[in-house]
């Protein structure tokens, strides 16, 4: 059985992990130095920047050296808590409770997969970024300190102490779901258009301010202007849409396999035991009983292909760790999407009682987002200007008319005794599952003006985020929250 009760250092490897983390942190502070350096570069100064660099990397592995010396790590039985020390000249511990960890994460970077160590990641509920890391241990370890940090009391039974065991573990742990090659291709090119949008505009915009200020006072300007003035031809036009287009598919695909390739999912104990990634390799538990808010999103294309995305928030500190440490699930099936809803619910989330919101919702998002914004343009845009865009008034005006149309449609909050959905979203329709037990708190409120027509505004905060429900009927809200309140005061759930 692994001892943890004494400190016990990195693999001896670790220099080497330490070494690359003090080069890769000083490289990022010396940056700009070195752009200085090599604009102004001659035959004196390159050979004073190579015995600089020569320096550099003798200081950098002593540092290394000497960190990995310093940092020890260990469990606390008689306290049950998980302690840290590192540093060189300023000394720190970090302690952290074992009943507070939430997640503990095991990982490769392309470093790590090359040298055979791994990295250790902790979180908890308590932070808003990862407790403590360990960035060199071995396969057959870091198997065995997850284990035993995510249980609350008791030691492991495990025997892990030597590499046979900890390969025993491992290969006890088979995947129940393994998302295919063909799956992740699916779920490429039928997701975040947007984002990879947004990408790829603001690389494109900042190459050409770039370009078009070194060409300003330049003789190839006239030039410029005539290619720019060339390729707003429709034809021209018609091809670079399409190449963006392409664009957008391929970065979006290349960006799923090689984040999410090799995804399996195995039972563990319990729980859910998830493995991914082609460069940087990734290993991370989801406990159910820790899981906060689960959610389920599927567009058109993803629904014909059978595909579609699980996220699943686990309790964490601050609204924008909450937003990154979403765990993804991509490229899932019905039957799988199932399974997995099944292990961590114990049963296939129910509906039950729908509530939709009021017309006036729809009302205030198309003054907000059409008329506000498109009036303002009106009035801010010279009349001469203006005669060229108007054609973008009605587009705009479509477009965003049927965003916010169906998304009213498919806005619903579902109420059942034992689940808590809300479903939105007008092209990515995303149904977001609570267990009202999992609640930490509630608000509802009330504008003046809409009790005469007896709407409100709900919020449910968890320790995974918060989910909000607007404009639905007040009265029927109030009497679900008076529900949730008494079963928050009785329930004896175990989700921190």
């Amino acid at each position: 059985m692994a001892d943890f009760s004494s400190p016990q250092r990195q693999s001896k490897i670790g220099i080497l992990i330490m070494f690359a983390h003090t080069v890769q942190e000083w490289g990022r502070a010396l940056f700009p130095m070195l752009i200085v350096l090599a604009v102004n570069l001659n035959n004196k100064k390159i050979i004073v920047g190579l015995m600089t660099i020569a320096i550099f990397l003798v200081i950098a592995i002593v540092v290394g050296w000497l960190r990995y010396r310093n940092f020890t790590f260990w469990i606390d039985e008689e306290n049950e808590e998980f302690v840290i020390t590192e540093g060189i000249l300023n000394k720190s511990k970090t302690v952290i409770q074992l009943g507070k960890i939430q997640q503990v994460n095991i990982g490769q970077s392309l470093l790590q997969r090359i040298i055979g160590v791994y990295a250790l990641d902790v979180d908890t509920a308590g932070s808003n970024k990862k407790e403590g890391k360990i960035r060199a241990i071995s396969h057959g370890l870091a198997l065995a300190l997850k284990e035993r940090l995510l249980e609350n009391s008791g030691k492991i039974k495990s025997d892990v102490s030597n590499p046979e065991a900890s390969e025993t573990l491992d290969a006890s742990e088979k995947p129940f779901i393994n998302i295919s090659f063909f799956s992740l291709f699916k779920y490429g090119i039928t997701s975040n258009y947007l984002r990879t949008l947004g990408v790829i505009l603001a690389f494109f915009a900042t190459v050409y301010e770039n370009v078009h200020r070194f060409m300003e006072s330049s003789k190839y300007e006239a030039n410029i202007d005539n290619y720019v003035g060339e390729s707003l031809a429709l034809k021209t036009g018609m091809i670079l849409v399409g190449m963006l287009l392409l664009a957008i598919l391929v970065i979006n695909v290349l960006r799923v396999i090689i984040r999410y390739y090799g995804f399996r999912i195995a039972r563990q104990k319990g729980s859910l035991l998830l493995s991914f990634g082609l460069i940087n390799t990734k290993s991370t538990i989801i406990k159910p009983e820790k899981v906060q808010i689960t959610t389920v999103s599927q567009n058109y294309f993803q629904k014909k292909l059978d595909i579609l995305e699980l996220r699943i928030r686990q309790a964490t500190g601050g609204e924008e760790e909450k937003k990154r440490s979403a765990i993804e699930i991509p490229g899932c099936d019905a039957r799988e999407r199932d399974s997995i809803l099944k292990l961590l619910f114990k049963s296939i989330p129910e509906k039950g009682v729908m509530l939709q919101p009021n017309y006036r919702k729809l009302v205030f998002s198309i003054f907000l987002s059409i008329v506000l914004p498109l009036g303002i343009a009106y009035m801010a845009i010279p009349s001469d200007v203006l005669s060229d865009f108007l054609w973008v008034f009605p587009l705009w005006t479509i477009l965003r008319g049927l965003m916010l149309y169906f998304g009213f449609r498919n806005y619903r909050l579902f109420i059942h005794d034992k689940f808590i959905i809300k479903q939105s979203g007008a092209w990515d329709i995303a149904n977001q599952i609570i267990e009202p037990e999992k609640i930490q708190a509630l608000s509802v409120s009330q504008l003046f003006w809409h009790k005469s027509a007896d709407i409100g505004y709900l919020t449910i905060y968890t320790a995974g985020g918060n989910l909000s429900f607007q404009l639905g009927d007040y009265t029927v809200i109030k009497g679900y929250v008076n529900k949730w309140l008494y079963e928050m005061e009785t329930s004896d759930s175990n989700w921190m």
